[in-house]
């Protein structure tokens, strides 16, 4: 079946401006009667939250921190784009929306980049006004950085700590709302299930995290802000209490998953350093505007390295192998993400990785010390031939530039990276499939709404770094808000939904029966035995590269845990009380269902494209190879009771504006 995203008319470059001028809004003085639920108070969703309450709407927030400035979004490093061109250097709106769409190997919504690369500089014009800290020039203009996948430099930062400072000004706006008494907060609870009235979703029911009580939420719509599932994979960059629950309550209430198997692995992160982790810790792909990546270019210097008989500062400069700067000249070590994982990956499979398991490579800043430091002595008219004072000056540039991440990677490693090249190696980080939605936002369930990285619409089968960012505060302040109001106008005479409902009691009722039969099953293995092992066949056999023959493994393994979960899992502790261990289940429960459909879907798309790389689909050169004529389309699945029985819906993807070619970043 294909699906419909009720794009309007009319030019790419008229879409948005013309929708947005003749929505159906409601008027202002009639939002008051209307309840939203937004579950997730992120970047999309706390300043989705912020802005609805702003219009008059009555919205009740729901997020399992115990605080909204504990969301992912805080742990966003590198920056967000935006097309303004401040540097002179080409940059445009067409630019951003061609860049995107090509970063996402041609596998996303034309309409749906292009709104978001128009709204993208009303973005920075929003948090400059909230305050937000971004990085400026000696002259006072905000600063830019480039990121992989661009030629020109579009990325505003504050530091490494960007997402941080982002979340704080839409943190700011909610307390805001939250004092007038327009947002109502419920801190420490989980949407368990949607409730859906007449066709339509008109509340959740939640479980308060510190109580244990089952609570019933009315409202007009709902709004899923939850983030991604990168925790599939166990290990992840994503925070431990990161998971797919909110977003799979929906699916299986009705909502198409689009694209389970777009699943992006980031190139800079810290490696693995044994069994013990139980996540993964990002180095922000900024340090890759001045770090260099290599590997040593003998075997034999790999091995020396790995047994601890030569250090990094020993190998000689031609004896390195900056293999990003050789394969790929134009765009070098900012090529995408996907690219440069795939890169590492292929130089620690042929035997050159350099820390004790062989799965780690070398980003190097000793050249852009000794460049900024030669700068800085010119311009201070000291010695530049002075090595000691140069690697001083250059190392204080770069500490103002990355400072707090590179006190984090010491931290974490016990190594210093201003004098030894720090070691990274790719990791999950962010999710491109998600929910399904059309242009407006909404899913398949008519009054159920979904932004940010929990949906699918912008990202194609690849995310260019500080697109994050861009996507969660522009579905948050400027999407959702106009779109939501065409959906909601028919309603503003309805009145308060009842929570006594049938519908409500059912689906409290289910909640009740799943906790019920995972406290009383008389398991012995705890939740995370069951999490660690279904991590384990998904990077194995779902990971960076993927065949048939484990993707079939895979869901017939992973099926096998789901069963064996809920007969063996062990709780302990009551229902009906604080119990961490059973809010961690329930979260590994749908994990399980997730996992299996994840496969399904890499295993159907016989193609690699972006993040889905499957080994039988590649170039000569070991490229991405696109399968245009039969899989320009988006995946959205519907579910029928098992991931195995899920149906494939089809939304063909149409490109008139960019033409389909393979990606090249040579």
């Amino acid at each position: 079946m294909a699906l419909d995203s009720k794009i309007p008319g009319g030019s790419i470059s008229d879409k948005w401006t013309n929708y947005k001028d003749h929505i159906n809004l409601v008027n202002p003085a009639n939002k008051r009667n209307l309840d939203i639920i937004v579950v997730g108070t992120g970047l999309a969703g706390g300043s989705a939250a912020a802005t609805l309450a702003e219009l008059g709407y009555n919205v009740k927030a729901f997020c399992f921190q115990d605080s909204p400035r504990r969301a992912h979004s805080i742990a966003a490093q590198g920056g967000i784009n935006a097309a303004k061109n401040y540097q002179g250097d080409g940059d445009s709106t067409f630019r951003l929306f061609y860049d995107t769409v090509k970063g996402g190997d041609y596998r996303a919504r034309e309409a749906n980049v292009h709104r978001l690369a128009e709204v993208s500089t009303n973005i920075i014009d929003q948090c400059v006004a909230q305050g937000v800290p971004f990085a400026r020039e000696y002259g006072g203009l905000l600063d830019n950085r480039s990121f992989g996948g661009t030629l020109v430099s579009r990325t505003f930062y504050a530091k490494g700590q960007t997402g941080q400072q982002l979340l704080l000004g839409a943190y700011s706006a909610m307390n805001r709302q939250i004092g007038r008494g327009k947002i109502k907060m419920h801190n420490r609870h989980e949407m368990l299930d949607l409730v859906i009235v007449n066709g339509k979703a008109r509340g959740i029911i939640a479980r308060n995290l510190v109580t244990g009580e089952i609570e019933r939420h009315s409202a007009h719509a709902v709004v899923i802000a939850s983030g991604g599932y990168g925790n599939v994979f166990f290990l992840s960059t994503n925070a431990m209490g990161s998971n797919v629950t909110a977003a799979w309550k929906i699916h299986k209430r009705g909502a198409y998953f689009a694209n389970p198997c777009y699943t992006q692995i980031h190139p800079t992160c810290i490696p693995v350093s044994g069994d013990h982790q139980a996540k993964l810790t990002l180095m922000s792909e900024s340090l890759r505007n001045d770090g260099r990546i290599w590997v040593p270019a003998k075997l034999e210097d790999a091995k020396a390295i790995r047994e601890g008989k030569l250090k990094p500062t020993q190998i000689a400069e031609a004896d390195r192998d900056y293999y990003l700067e050789r394969r790929y000249p134009a765009f070098g070590n900012l090529v995408p993400r996907d690219i440069a994982s795939r890169a590492a990956k292929e130089r620690c499979d042929a035997g050159f990785g350099v820390n004790k398991t062989g799965e780690a490579v070398y980003l190097d800043f000793a050249a852009a010390i000794e460049r900024y430091g030669v700068d800085q002595a010119r311009l201070k008219h000291l010695d530049e031939n002075d090595k000691a004072l140069v690697t001083k000056l250059g190392t204080e540039v770069v500490a103002n530039k990355y400072g707090n991440l590179f006190q984090m990677y010491e931290k974490i490693v016990d190594e210093n990276p201003y004098s030894t090249p720090m070691m990274i190696y790719p990791a999950v980080h962010y999710t491109m499939g998600g929910t399904w939605v059309d242009y407006n936002l909404q899913t398949t369930i008519p009054g159920c709404f979904s932004i940010g990285e929990s949906n699918f619409s912008d990202h194609g089968a690849n995310r260019l770094g500080a697109s994050a960012l861009m996507q969660g505060l522009a579905d948050g302040y400027f999407v959702l808000p106009y779109t939501i109001g065409d959906y909601l106008a028919p309603d503003i005479k309805m009145g308060t939904i009842s929570t006594d409902s049938p519908e409500f009691e059912q689906a409290e009722n289910n909640v009740k029966q799943q906790i019920e039969a995972l406290m009383n099953n008389g398991g012995s293995k705890p939740a995370d035995y069951f999490h660690k092992k279904l991590g384990k066949i998904m990077w194995d056999k779902v990971g960076m590269a993927r065949n048939a023959k484990g993707l079939a493994e895979a869901q017939s393994e992973i099926a096998a845990i789901r069963e064996e979960f809920y007969k063996e899992v062990k709780i302990p502790g009551t229902a009906n009380s604080f119990n961490t261990e059973l809010a961690k289940a329930l979260r590994i429960a749908d994990f399980l269902e997730l996992g299996e459909l994840f496969a399904k879907d890499a295993l159907h798309r016989n193609e690699s494209c972006g993040g889905h790389f499957r080994e039988e689909y590649q170039t000569p050169e070991g490229e991405a190879q696109r399968d245009d004529e039969n899989f320009a389309y988006v995946a959205a699945w519907e579910y029928k009771g098992n991931p195995s029985d899920a149906v494939l819906h089809k939304e063909e993807l149409k490109f008139e504006n960019v033409k389909l070619v393979q990606r090249s970043y040579k």
